[in-house]
Protein backbone atom coordinates (compact mmCIF):
# COMPACT_ATOMS: atom_id res chain seq x y z
CA UNK A 1 0.00 0.00 0.00
CA UNK A 2 2.92 2.51 0.77
CA UNK A 3 4.13 1.98 -2.28
CA UNK A 4 1.08 3.26 -4.21
CA UNK A 5 0.91 6.01 -2.11
CA UNK A 6 4.35 6.79 -2.51
CA UNK A 7 4.07 6.30 -7.10
CA UNK A 8 0.77 8.82 -6.74
CA UNK A 9 2.44 11.24 -4.76
CA UNK A 10 5.84 11.54 -6.84
CA UNK A 11 3.44 11.09 -10.08
CA UNK A 12 0.40 13.20 -9.86
CA UNK A 13 0.93 15.32 -6.41
CA UNK A 14 4.73 16.12 -6.18
CA UNK A 15 5.01 16.59 -9.78
CA UNK A 16 2.37 19.06 -10.52
CA UNK A 17 0.67 16.93 -12.96
CA UNK A 18 -2.79 16.65 -13.86
CA UNK A 19 -4.44 14.75 -11.00
CA UNK A 20 -6.87 12.07 -12.37
CA UNK A 21 -10.31 12.81 -9.83
CA UNK A 22 -12.38 9.51 -11.21
CA UNK A 23 -11.86 6.84 -8.78
CA UNK A 24 -11.99 4.35 -11.45
CA UNK A 25 -10.01 5.50 -14.03
CA UNK A 26 -7.71 6.04 -11.03
CA UNK A 27 -7.77 2.51 -10.03
CA UNK A 28 -7.76 1.26 -13.79
CA UNK A 29 -4.25 3.40 -13.92
CA UNK A 30 -2.56 2.33 -11.41
CA UNK A 31 -3.74 -1.66 -11.67
CA UNK A 32 -2.11 -0.86 -15.38
CA UNK A 33 0.92 0.38 -13.14
CA UNK A 34 1.31 -3.03 -11.89
CA UNK A 35 -0.55 -2.65 -8.60
CA UNK A 36 -3.27 -5.33 -6.98
CA UNK A 37 -6.71 -4.07 -6.98
CA UNK A 38 -7.33 -4.67 -2.95
CA UNK A 39 -4.25 -2.69 -2.46
CA UNK A 40 -4.98 0.11 -5.00
CA UNK A 41 -8.39 0.25 -2.84
CA UNK A 42 -6.38 0.53 0.27
CA UNK A 43 -4.54 3.11 -0.27
CA UNK A 44 -7.26 5.45 -1.85
CA UNK A 45 -8.92 4.86 1.32
CA UNK A 46 -5.79 5.71 3.24
CA UNK A 47 -5.78 9.12 1.14
CA UNK A 48 -9.72 9.69 1.85
CA UNK A 49 -9.05 9.48 5.44
CA UNK A 50 -5.78 11.57 5.15
CA UNK A 51 -8.32 14.70 3.80
CA UNK A 52 -11.34 13.33 6.73
CA UNK A 53 -8.70 14.53 9.07
CA UNK A 54 -9.20 18.17 8.20
CA UNK A 55 -12.53 17.96 9.67
CA UNK A 56 -11.64 18.68 13.53
CA UNK A 57 -15.14 17.72 14.72
CA UNK A 58 -13.76 13.67 13.84
CA UNK A 59 -10.57 13.88 15.52
CA UNK A 60 -11.21 15.86 18.68
CA UNK A 61 -7.98 16.00 19.74
CA UNK A 62 -7.30 18.24 16.65
CA UNK A 63 -9.39 21.11 18.24
CA UNK A 64 -6.92 21.20 21.70
CA UNK A 65 -4.00 23.43 21.68
CA UNK A 66 -1.62 21.96 24.33
CA UNK A 67 0.11 24.58 26.48
CA UNK A 68 3.22 22.51 26.97
CA UNK A 69 2.78 18.85 27.01
CA UNK A 70 5.05 15.99 25.89
CA UNK A 71 3.72 13.33 23.25
CA UNK A 72 4.00 9.78 24.93
CA UNK A 73 3.85 7.17 22.53
CA UNK A 74 1.83 3.91 23.00
CA UNK A 75 3.47 0.34 23.15
CA UNK A 76 2.09 -0.27 19.15
CA UNK A 77 3.48 3.01 18.04
CA UNK A 78 6.43 2.78 19.34
CA UNK A 79 7.08 -0.56 17.44
CA UNK A 80 5.96 0.85 14.45
CA UNK A 81 7.79 4.58 15.25
CA UNK A 82 11.49 3.24 16.17
CA UNK A 83 13.32 5.56 18.66
CA UNK A 84 14.89 7.61 15.69
CA UNK A 85 11.60 8.10 14.42
CA UNK A 86 10.10 9.49 16.97
CA UNK A 87 13.04 12.06 17.75
CA UNK A 88 12.52 12.82 14.28
CA UNK A 89 8.93 14.11 14.90
CA UNK A 90 9.90 15.72 17.77
CA UNK A 91 12.99 17.44 16.19
CA UNK A 92 10.49 18.46 13.25
CA UNK A 93 8.15 19.85 15.89
CA UNK A 94 11.07 21.60 17.06
CA UNK A 95 12.02 23.46 13.95
CA UNK A 96 7.99 24.49 13.20
CA UNK A 97 7.03 22.28 10.56
CA UNK A 98 5.07 20.32 12.77
CA UNK A 99 2.55 21.22 15.49
CA UNK A 100 0.43 19.51 18.04
CA UNK A 101 -2.22 18.46 15.42
CA UNK A 102 -0.20 17.97 12.49
CA UNK A 103 1.87 15.54 14.23
CA UNK A 104 -1.43 13.44 15.73
CA UNK A 105 -2.27 13.27 11.91
CA UNK A 106 1.28 12.08 11.15
CA UNK A 107 0.65 9.41 13.39
CA UNK A 108 -2.73 8.64 12.80
CA UNK A 109 -1.65 8.02 8.95
CA UNK A 110 1.88 5.87 9.65
CA UNK A 111 -0.30 3.74 12.25
CA UNK A 112 -3.40 2.98 9.42
CA UNK A 113 0.01 1.59 7.12
CA UNK A 114 -0.21 -1.63 6.26
CA UNK A 115 3.65 -2.63 6.27
CA UNK A 116 6.02 -4.62 8.11
CA UNK A 117 8.94 -2.39 8.08
CA UNK A 118 8.50 1.29 8.76
CA UNK A 119 11.81 3.44 8.38
CA UNK A 120 13.03 7.41 8.82
CA UNK A 121 12.64 7.63 5.32
CA UNK A 122 9.22 6.92 4.76
CA UNK A 123 8.20 8.75 7.87
CA UNK A 124 9.57 12.08 6.29
CA UNK A 125 7.35 11.06 2.97
CA UNK A 126 4.26 10.30 5.17
CA UNK A 127 4.88 13.92 7.04
CA UNK A 128 5.44 15.64 3.26
CA UNK A 129 2.10 14.28 2.02
CA UNK A 130 0.24 15.48 5.36
CA UNK A 131 1.54 18.92 4.87
CA UNK A 132 0.49 18.90 1.15
CA UNK A 133 -2.77 18.19 1.98
CA UNK A 134 -3.23 20.96 4.52
CA UNK A 135 -4.27 24.55 2.69
CA UNK A 136 -1.96 27.05 4.76
CA UNK A 137 1.20 25.08 5.53
CA UNK A 138 2.67 25.53 2.33
CA UNK A 139 6.09 27.25 4.40
CA UNK A 140 6.06 23.78 6.27
CA UNK A 141 5.32 21.78 3.23
CA UNK A 142 8.60 23.89 1.64
CA UNK A 143 10.90 23.26 5.03
CA UNK A 144 9.99 19.33 4.66
CA UNK A 145 10.85 19.08 1.20
CA UNK A 146 14.30 20.41 2.07
CA UNK A 147 14.72 18.26 4.76
CA UNK A 148 13.96 15.65 2.76
CA UNK A 149 16.29 15.94 0.02
CA UNK A 150 19.18 17.91 1.73
CA UNK A 151 22.38 15.47 2.24
CA UNK A 152 23.54 15.77 5.59
CA UNK A 153 26.96 17.05 5.96
CA UNK A 154 29.34 15.46 8.65
CA UNK A 155 28.12 13.68 11.69
CA UNK A 156 24.10 14.05 13.18
CA UNK A 157 24.10 14.63 16.78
Amino acid sequence: MFDILMYLFENYIHSDSEVVVDHDELTDELARAGFHRQEIQKALAWLERLADLQETEAKTYLNVTPVASMRVYTEIECRRLDTQCRGFLTYLENLGVLDFSTREMVVDRVMELETSRFSLDDLKWVVLMVLFNLPGREAAYDKMEGLLFEEPEGPLH
